[in-house]
């Protein structure tokens, strides 16, 4: 999600918050991938389109389709930079 966010940075997520447009969300991507970060950009039929925010790396909705409401895991609230939280 770089350059929203960055290699050591937390996030306080609010898990079972409803997906809004333009918010960052933690969902699970098909196929046995980890969990991730994505911008949740609209709701389609089929669920709800993810984006990432680095064009250039990552899966998101052009690679994998919509992702259903219960692949959508929580909300991203706050970031806290990793300098902030003294990670390296």
């Amino acid at each position: 999600m770089e350059p929203t966010l960055r290699d050591g940075d937390l996030l306080v997520v609010r898990w079972g918050a409803r997906p809004r447009p333009g918010r960052l969300a933690v969902v699970r991507l098909p196929e046995g991938r980890p969990l991730s970060v994505k911008r949740v950009v609209r709701q389609v039929p089929d669920g709800w389109w993810v984006e990432r925010d680095n064009p250039r790396a990552g899966v998101d909705s052009w690679l994998v389709g919509a992702l259903p409401d219960d692949a959508v895991l929580g909300l991203a609230l706050w970031r806290l930079p990793r300098w902030v939280s003294g990670r390296r």
